[in-house]
């Protein structure tokens, strides 16, 4: 689905995604109503009954197979950013055993990454325009100033090593970040949920075609759980964009002062 549509609050979006659900719903109806003769009705109504509870479960499985994907790629953005947090606050604790001024020029580097990660990173994950190709300058900077330092002592030298550690992961959990803000559900699975949508629908139509009336509050019912779960699953289709994504919040709350 396009960024216009995600980017939408969640009634607004809603709104689209059951409208265009309902339409559907209606134009199958309209034209099954239109084509029933006393001898198509006949006709369609040799169809069993029994073919609608198979298309139901195949729409379910297709719907639970798509929402997998939407939830795993969710859980790993999550984890990702918390991983990413975790190890750069790590990295400002342990800067408290560097010398005043390797400690401050560190803190600093930090701070400039975290700022840069939420007020650039983020609006073009959002867009999936983040790139893995240039690693973040402020980052390599910081690696380079600890691995560049003369340790006093072994505590000093302990601690170089346990900050290289931090920031390695901080760059692993970068990459993991970016590398999730790239997926979302494919067209192909779109097109594969509302074929099999259409193929309910159709086959409700023509087996309720002599009461239409019954016809149209079954074809109702469906339709609402179709957009139900196309409404699920878009809202949290892309980890970074849209009303439910996640946020920077867990940077932004380890991001330490300028000295």
């Amino acid at each position: 689905m396009s960024d216009w549509l995600h980017n939408l609050p969640i009634p607004w979006m809603a709104l689209v995604i059951f409208g265009f659900t309902y339409l559907l719903a209606a134009l199958v109806f309209t034209g099954v109503a239109s084509v029933s003769t006393k001898q198509r009705t006949t006709a369609f109504k040799s169809i069993s009954a029994g073919i609608l509870p198979v298309l139901g479960i195949i729409f379910g499985l297709f719907v639970a197979f798509t929402a997998a994907q939407v939830w795993n790629d969710n859980d790993h953005a999550t984890a990702a950013v918390s991983r990413e947090a975790s190890s750069l606050r790590a990295v400002v604790l342990l800067a408290g055993g560097l010398p005043a001024e390797q400690q401050g020029r560190l803190r600093g580097l930090v701070h400039d990454y975290v700022e840069h990660t939420t007020a650039v990173e983020w609006p073009m994950m959002a867009r999936q325009a983040a790139s893995l190709r240039a690693a973040p300058p402020t980052l390599v900077e910081a690696l380079q100033l600890v691995v560049s330092m003369s340790a006093q002592n072994p505590g000093q030298q302990t601690t170089q090593g346990e900050i290289i550690t931090a920031l390695d992961s901080a760059l692993d959990a970068r990459r993991q970040r970016i590398i999730v803000s790239q997926s979302e559900v494919g067209a192909v699975k779109w097109w594969c949920i509302y074929m099999q949508a259409f193929c309910e629908l159709l086959a409700i139509a023509l087996v309720h075609c002599d009461n239409r009336l019954g016809s149209a509050i079954a074809m109702g019912l469906f339709a609402s759980s179709v957009a139900t779960s196309v409404l699920l699953i878009a809202a949290h289709d892309r980890p970074f964009i849209g009303d439910i994504s996640v946020a920077p919040t867990p940077l932004l709350q380890i991001m330490p002062d300028k000295d």
